[in-house]
């Protein structure tokens, strides 16, 4: 998560973008990458259509997911078992595809999942349940059948209203909040 609340300062900025940036930044959160490009080139006059401007934000993270990112301690024993108990797992994300595949593969976790489901791919962000129904149905399960793992507030309120089992997974990019989410999930995480 601190790579992606670093992204939107660090492309900006990168683009020669200064000043205070916190209100777009707040606004883009639910936003999907291409929602949110398209804001950036309407608040700051960047050049470029949003899908391009996207591009360029998905080549950040991209260098990112293949060399920085890490796993949390004990999640890749986590999702084993998960998986040895039969679970079915899945990643509905609002990373694309391609990096968080290439990321999972280089942490080595990738197989856990039969497929991964991006935001941009259902055309909602988290803000909405689409990329949570999907993952669903693609698994052939209906939302009280299947349980959302988020660490984002608004995301874990969404999928929860949506009817799903809800875990809260703490992450300090959201410890302003982990008060509400700890009240709204269904269960926590905190250390895996």
């Amino acid at each position: 998560m601190g790579y992606w609340q670093r992204l939107g300062r660090e492309y900006l900025t990168g683009k020669g973008v200064t000043g205070d940036l916190t209100d777009v930044l707040e606004r883009i959160k639910p936003m999907t990458m291409t929602e949110s490009a398209a804001l950036f080139a309407e608040e700051f006059g960047l050049v470029g259509t949003p899908e391009e401007l996207a591009a360029e934000m998905n080549g950040i993270m991209e260098t990112h997911y293949r060399a920085d990112i890490l796993l949390k301690p004990g999640v890749a024993e986590y999702l084993a078992a998960l998986r040895a108990d039969g679970v079915r797992l899945c990643v509905a994300s609002a990373t694309a595809p391609d990096l968080v595949a290439a990321c999972l593969e280089r942490l080595g976790v990738l197989d856990h999942f039969e497929f991964l489901l991006s935001c941009e791919e259902v055309g909602a962000g988290k803000d909405k349940p689409d990329v949570y129904l999907a993952a669903a149905d693609r698994l052939g399960a209906q939302p009280g059948e299947a349980a959302v793992y988020e660490d984002a507030l608004y995301a874990a309120q969404t999928a929860k209203e949506a009817g799903f089992y809800t875990v809260g997974v703490y992450d300090p990019s959201g410890e302003a909040h982990w008060d509400e989410m700890t009240a709204l999930a269904d269960e926590i995480i905190t250390d895996w």
